[in-house]
């Protein structure tokens, strides 16, 4: 198997796959999407009742219904540091909640605002070390979600705790999305058949094909989506299309809760892992 990166950022990637099977490129979106842990608010505690802020009294209500705010928090990615946290029923502090599986944050603002999730600090002294940087390292990476707007004299003043979770237990704990991929383009051109009339290059939706002097080429192979527009519009049959299956371009993105690279290395350790209990298992039949 081959593996070339066709473009990297820090919240996406490209890949293409050579050497490969479908079914081996499905476990690994597969694996993407549901097993990558990721950190990910879980329970929110809201204060209720009267403020005094700055001289001024202040009813810690808001807009929008408790279990909607907490919604919304609960989708915000999180920093997520896999080396520093661990699963809450695997933690040495039995499930209670500690700074080694879990990450405390609060708001607390007064209206006439807009609370964004930049407002969300992490509380402090909860995580050991340098204060400053456990804020730097676990404030949101997209500070300008809006999560509810205030009006004079509403305030908002909660409490989250974010721990690890996975996909497959809720869509919160994805750290990505737009996994897929496709096989690799094949166009072949007969020049010969080719009339040159040109129907093909107009009915291509990714600009593929290009007419050049008296021949027909292919501009770009890798951004065909293989919909055979041109196969089929085609009055001499001069074009065949058709998908590699043992090559393939994939894709996905993250949320920014980790980057790309992170979430491709943990899946890849963890379809690994899978394979030797695996393994394992079948040794003992």
């Amino acid at each position: 198997m081959k593996v070339k990166i066709m473009g990297l950022k820090d919240d996406s990637m490209k890949l293409l796959i050579e050497g490969s099977s479908p079914s081996f490129v499905n476990m690994l979106r597969r694996t993407l999407l549901n097993d990558v842990p990721k950190m990910a608010i879980e329970d929110v505690e809201f204060h209720l009742g009267p403020i005094r802020h700055d001289g001024k009294d202040y009813e810690s209500i808001s807009p929008l219904f408790d279990e909607v705010i907490a919604h919304r928090l609960g989708l915000l990615p999180v920093p997520t540091d896999l080396e520093l946290f661990t699963f809450m029923d695997k933690c040495k502090c039995d499930g209670v909640g500690c700074p080694s599986c879990t990450i405390k944050y609060m708001i607390n603002k007064t209206g006439p605002c807009t609370v964004y999730s930049k407002d969300l600090e992490v509380v402090k002294g909860w995580l050991p070390g340098d204060e400053k940087l456990a804020e730097e390292n676990f404030k949101i990476n997209d500070g300008n979600i809006p999560i509810v707007k205030l009006t004079d004299r509403q305030a908002l003043m909660i409490y989250a705790t974010a721990q690890l979770g996975t996909g497959k237990e809720h869509a919160k704990w994805q750290a990505t999305s737009g996994v897929g991929y496709k096989y690799y383009p094949e166009i072949k051109i007969n020049n010969e058949k080719c009339d040159k009339c040109g129907r093909c290059v107009q009915s291509c939706p990714k600009n593929v094909l290009a007419l050049k002097g008296k021949k027909l080429e292919i501009k770009n192979v890798e951004e065909c989506s293989l919909c055979k527009s041109c196969e089929e519009i085609c009055p001499s049959g001069a074009i065949k299309v058709k998908g590699d299956d043992s090559r393939f371009i994939f894709g996905f993105e993250t949320d920014s809760s980790m980057t790309a690279k992170d979430a491709l290395k943990t899946a890849l350790k963890i379809m690994e892992e899978k394979c030797m209990d695996f393994e394992k298992k079948i040794k003992k039949v």
